[in-house]
């Protein structure tokens, strides 16, 4: 399966862009795949482990992914995947 990894500013210049395509069966598969490509992006996306991090959150078309299975949440083709990193500031 391939979907649309959306990504915020701040994390595009690691990557390719703000949209990039990922692959695999689940989130966590799509990440990994993420992840593989993008090396520097990796340890902002995950930990060591290959588990997300409490403060990114992961949008799987507008629905939060803690509230369905997640990483190992089933993607489809065409899906939207939106990484959403927490922004301290004060």
């Amino acid at each position: 399966m391939t979907v649309t990894l959306l990504l915020p500013t701040v994390l595009a210049k690691l990557a390719d862009g703000q949209e990039i395509e990922a692959s695999g069966t689940t989130v966590g598969d799509a990440i990994a795949d993420v992840a593989r490509r993008f090396p520097a992006l990796a340890p902002r996306l995950r930990d060591d482990a290959g588990n997300p991090y409490p403060f990114v959150t992961f949008y799987l078309n507008d629905e939060d992914i803690r509230f369905q299975s997640g990483f190992s949440t089933p993607i489809h083709d065409g899906d939207e995947l939106t990484v959403v990193p927490a922004i301290a500031g004060g």
